[in-house]
């Protein structure tokens, strides 16, 4: 499984890098055959003072991509958030395939 990070609008620091890694590991229980996750995050609405932490998750399998976007007021919680909802596409997806 080949990861890529990408901060948008600010530089990460190594403890959030590290948790976005760690929780990414544990993907691979949900579906054996992801080739590759793409893990966005970005500060939103920059010219305001509000910002909003806004994370990104494509999760790449054969014949099919998950995406899934989510926005809170910290990455942690926008990154556990959009983690959920993409390990219940790909749930709901290999029920799918396994009924057919």
């Amino acid at each position: 499984m080949n990861v890529n990070i990408q901060t948008h609008h600010f530089d990460a620091d190594a403890n959030l890098l590290s948790y976005v890694q760690k929780k990414l590991s544990k993907l691979t229980q949900f579906h054996d055959r992801i080739t590759k996750v793409d893990v966005y995050l970005k500060l939103d609405n920059v010219v305001h003072t509000i910002k909003d932490k806004v994370a990104e998750i494509k999760v790449h399998i054969p014949r099919h991509d998950f995406f899934v976007k989510q926005s809170s007021k910290s990455f942690e919680e926008s990154f556990d958030t959009a983690m959920n909802s993409v390990i219940t596409q790909i749930k709901r997806k290999k029920e799918k395939f396994a009924a057919v």
